[in-house]
């Protein structure tokens, strides 16, 4: 089967393009489709391949893991619709409010039900008044925490109590049956692996640890920083007993949509504590406006999430396989489930990092004309540099990496096409990326060598 364009100008000649994909929806079919004026110049580069083999090649491996990464939007789709629906969302709760909010709809309570209900906790709160993810936790810990208040923080750096990780990169689990004292108030645990080379932790580990730190103290409270583990699994942490959660709304559970706010979720009692952090004592969870277009986004992303979080998931496989069979190390491992949507690869050098977060940023599609630079950055201890060519500020949720300019040189990825509706057209910008990059890494390779070489020395390519 052919698909034939015929432009109405003698100077764009016919060209056709086979389409098995056609052949296969409409057997025996002959399509003709006469284009206006210059259409046609398109088809003059639709034969050109834009991603070098070894990418393609591992698209087609990872078959079945992607496979099993839409078992898990489909089921993660099905819980949030199911919580639409019990939280009765109708069109009028999209209209939103002004001012103290006082006059709002009902599009306030709706969400945050629905939001309760998707993560399994008793309660929840859903507002753009939290302006990131770090505020949305600090808020936690100070529903929980008073001066003085003996914090835990179970998951190593950046938040050390436990500096020691076992060889695996988990949990030190005997570490953590001797860690709690009675004076200890809160325990933290960060499910992302931040700039800290380790993996990431299951809602399974979670639980355990949860089971561990109560069993020493039953009094001590556990809050789990959730940002960027939504949706990677069938469950969330309040389901294994977290007393609350806290996140930025413009990564995982905002669908790429989104574009401000965060959440606190969990027991209802501490929601109430950590509300009246954001806001004033007494307030509780019914004040604050929220403008109508904002509400509505703010439904609408959650409602996307699951399948651009699978998305995300499948641009990090993709990356991990790339990398991987290039020689350098990856975390998480190749074809391992994943946790959040965080894909860390060890570059080596700083020449690498960088060149890789260029890359990355002449593949995004906002500002793809700027050129990263590395520097200072308020909350780093190093150089940090950033890709995040992102239509919502700091969501990294369009393809975007970063990186500590310092030893083992490694990028942290958070890969994914907002503009997807499938798998393929979900990973382009991934691919294109990584064909981009194995250029820039094999121009610095050579000219590496080449000045090696001028001394005498045996360059390795990595």
């Amino acid at each position: 089967m052919f698909l034939v364009l015929s432009s109405t100008t003698s100077a764009y000649p016919t060209p056709t393009l086979s389409l098995p994909c056609a052949a296969v929806a409409y057997p025996g079919a002959t399509v003709s489709v006469r284009s206006k004026s210059r259409v046609s110049a398109v088809s003059l580069h639709l034969d050109e391949q834009p991603f070098v083999p070894e990418v393609e090649k591992a698209v087609d491996s990872l078959y079945s893991e992607f496979r099993a990464v839409d078992n898990l939007v489909a089921r993660n789709s099905a819980r949030v619709l199911k919580a639409f629906q019990n939280a009765r969302v109708g069109s009028h709760h999209f209209s939103g409010s002004t001012g103290y909010g006082h006059e709002e709809p009902g599009g306030r309570e709706a969400l945050d039900q629905a939001f309760a209900e998707i993560f399994g906790a008793e309660s929840a709160i859903v507002r753009a008044q939290f302006f990131s993810g770090t505020h949305a936790i600090t808020c936690a810990l100070f529903a929980f925490l008073r001066p003085g208040d003996e914090l835990l923080a179970v998951a190593g750096a950046p938040y050390d109590t436990l500096e020691e990780l076992a060889e695996d990169g988990g949990l030190d689990w005997d570490a953590l049956r001797v860690a709690l004292k009675p004076q200890t108030k809160c325990a933290l645990i960060q499910r992302s692996c931040g700039y800290s080379w380790r993996r990431s932790l299951s809602v399974d580990e979670i639980g355990r640890a949860i089971k561990i730190i109560k069993l020493q103290n039953p009094n001590c409270l556990v809050m789990v920083d959730n940002c960027y583990g939504e949706f990677t699994e069938r469950i969330e942490p309040p389901m294994v007993g977290a007393d609350l959660i806290a996140g930025s709304f413009i990564k995982n559970p905002g669908g790429t949509i989104a574009p401000c706010g965060g959440y606190v979720a969990g027991s209802k009692n501490w929601v109430a504590a950590a509300a009246a952090r954001l806001s004033a004592p007494g307030l509780g969870v019914d004040c604050g406006s929220t403008p109508g277009d904002i509400m509505r986004i703010f439904f609408q992303g959650l409602f996307l999430a699951p399948q651009m979080v699978g998305e995300a998931i499948k641009g990090s496989l993709l990356i991990a396989e790339v990398m991987a069979g290039r020689g350098y190390k990856v975390q998480p491992g190749c074809r391992v489930p994943r946790h959040d949507v965080v894909q860390a690869v060890q570059l080596g050098s700083r020449e690498r990092l960088l060149a890789f977060c260029e890359a990355v940023q002449r593949s995004s599609p906002v500002s793809s004309f700027t050129k990263p630079i590395a520097g200072a950055t308020p909350g780093y201890a190093s150089e940090v540099i950033f890709a995040d060519g992102t239509f919502i500020d700091g969501s990294t949720s369009e393809l975007s990496c970063d990186g500590p300019l310092r030893e083992p040189f490694a990028v942290y990825c958070q890969p994914l096409d907002s503009m997807g509706t499938s798998s393929r057209r979900g990973l382009n910008s991934c691919r294109q990326c990584l064909w981009k990059l194995s250029v820039d890494i094999e121009k610095l390779t050579m000219v590496k060598n080449l000045a090696e070489n001028r001394h005498g020395n045996i360059a390795s390519p990595d």
